[in-house]
């Protein structure tokens, strides 16, 4: 597949959803609800999550598979207080010394009127500031869709992964074209541009790493891997150590490698 066939396929129905890769990655898990100051979202789910020896806080996009799922979790586009849930979910991780899992699914943040109205751009930054400065170590997993803003408020994390199929990028294809090109019909053209695959990404250095898939469905096996290898080795860091792992992760990134 060349890039836009990929982002066509990263947001086709047939893919893993964030509530299956959590409820199959963890031996017990229960789900928090509410943001304490408007009500509940299901366009980002989250709870407490254990996987062998560890108990971890997950955070996810939900995208559904059907149209009524679809409509309840709002397309995958987070509304504000979706952000301000995974606020209060990365709080509680910290205070309760817990690591932090992301799973990011998602076209971008909702951007309706009242979405602005309630402060969606100030909420998607404070998102960015909390998990900048999270004293736990964190994981991010782009597992579909992982667009502009919305996503990327999710994936400030010490380390990102993707999934094979997966894509990330500041906008979509089609909205890259519109404004380079002024029309939307040279967006295979824009993908290829973009470079925003994930082993574009990987090559780029932007990622750490690419989670196997079998026929869209993210490798469970190979997820799990990937989280206890990482948490074993966070495990020896200090707090101040995992904050400047995480800083350097970013601050590098655009700089040239030797």
């Amino acid at each position: 597949m060349d890039a836009y066939e990929i982002v066509i396929n990263a947001r086709s129905k047939g893919r893993s959803v964030s509530k299956e890769v959590i409820e199959d990655l963890f031996d017990d898990f229960y789900y928090v609800k509410g943001d304490r100051a408007f009500g509940d979202s299901q366009s980002i789910i989250g709870g407490v999550g254990e996987l062998e020896n560890y108990t971890m806080t997950f955070i996810g996009i939900q995208k559904g598979h059907s149209m009524e799922e679809a409509i309840k979790t709002n397309f995958g586009m987070p509304e504000p207080h979706a952000y301000r849930k995974a606020i209060r979910l990365m709080k509680s991780a910290e205070k309760f010394k817990r690591p932090v899992i992301t799973f990011i699914d998602t076209p971008g943040a909702y951007p309706g009127v009242k979405a602005e109205e309630m402060g969606q751009h100030q909420l998607i930054a404070d998102c960015l500031i909390t998990m900048a400065g999270l004293k736990v170590p964190s994981l991010a997993f782009i597992i579909g869709e992982g667009g502009s803003g919305g996503a990327l408020a999710l994936a400030l994390a010490n380390k990102i992964y993707m999934g094979e199929g997966a894509v990330f990028s500041i906008l979509s294809p089609e909205g890259f074209s519109s404004i380079l090109y002024k029309s939307k019909s040279r967006a295979r053209e824009s993908a290829e541009l973009m470079r925003l695959t994930s082993h574009d990404l990987l090559e780029d250095r932007i990622i750490n790493g690419i989670v196997k898939e079998n026929k869209n469905k993210i490798s469970i096996l190979d997820l799990k891997k990937i989280i206890l290898e990482d948490l074993k080795y966070y495990s020896k860091f200090s707090s101040k150590e995992i904050i400047r792992d995480r800083h350097n992760k970013f601050r590098k990134i655009g700089v040239k490698w030797v």
